[in-house]
């Protein structure tokens, strides 16, 4: 029995798919590497969460502190919410790059320079502007619920060597959940594809009440990601669309001539 080899055009693609996913990886490990590297600058961290905990009082946006307590009144909610910001944040990402490239190759390349350009900045970010989250805001009443009631995705911050948790601004979780929306929005045709706009709206909701970052880190994250998607305009897939031919009027073609027997001659 013979097994014929895969084809050039199959090659082909699995080469490019692992090429995008050594890519992607690549992305990944450079921005915790690059989170990491930013931790420290503990005192300025706290100083700027005063600075923007004064600011958001000043603007009079709704306190992350009712929030949480409002969240806090349905315990069960309360394990929802901390699910949702521990397990759905790279995982639904990781999906909707996945089914981007598989089905919408144009809108993935896209997607992928999108995140690409926000993550980069928003890493510059944390080495400029370190900021301790509201949960460490003891004073303010603010609680941890991911060490108080689990699943937690940090652990203590003097022991805690994996991540930088002075980084709060901006707000990738939200930033990420509104490139998700826009992507599948831009890429699907159905006349329900406005509900993916709920998956950042609930990020929002979750990464305030659970007391991970404030209001400010998600406009922070919303202005960067407007200014990534001016700066890949250019690269938008241009829609595709479908022009018919023009109808070609018919014309009567001609009755096809009957022959016409001729009268037999007299002999």
């Amino acid at each position: 029995m013979s097994v014929a080899a895969p084809t050039a055009s199959t090659r082909s693609r699995w080469i490019s798919a692992l090429r995008e996913l050594g890519l992607v990886a690549v992305m990944f490990l450079v921005y915790k590497i690059g989170r990491v590297a930013a931790t420290g600058h503990v005192g300025e961290a706290f100083d700027n969460a005063t600075k923007v905990w004064d600011l958001e009082r000043w603007l009079h946006l709704p306190g992350e502190l009712s929030v949480q307590h409002r969240l806090m009144s349905w315990h069960w909610l309360v394990e929802v919410a901390n699910s949702y910001y521990a397990y759905v944040h790279f995982p639904a990402t990781a999906a909707c790059l996945i089914w981007l490239y598989l089905h919408r190759p144009a809108h993935y390349r896209w997607t992928r320079n999108v995140l690409a350009l926000l993550t980069g900045t928003a890493l510059l970010v944390h080495f400029g502007f370190p900021l301790a989250p509201p949960r460490m805001l003891t004073d303010t009443g603010m609680l941890d619920l991911g060490r108080l009631y689990g699943p937690a995705v940090y652990g203590a911050p003097e022991t805690d060597q994996l991540s930088n948790q002075y980084a709060a601004m901006p707000s990738l979780h939200v930033g990420w959940a509104v490139v998700i929306a826009v992507a599948l929005i831009a890429a699907t045709t159905s006349r329900w594809r406005g509900l993916w706009l709920l998956h950042p709206v609930i990020t929002l909701l979750v990464v305030v009440a659970t007391g991970n970052h404030y209001w400010l880190d998600a406009v922070a994250a919303v202005a960067l990601l407007a200014v990534a998607y001016v700066l890949m305009r250019p690269q938008y897939p241009a829609a595709q669309v479908v022009v018919d031919a023009p109808a070609i009027e018919s014309v009567p073609l001609p009755r096809p001539r009957i022959p016409v027997e001729e009268p037999a001659l007299p002999r």
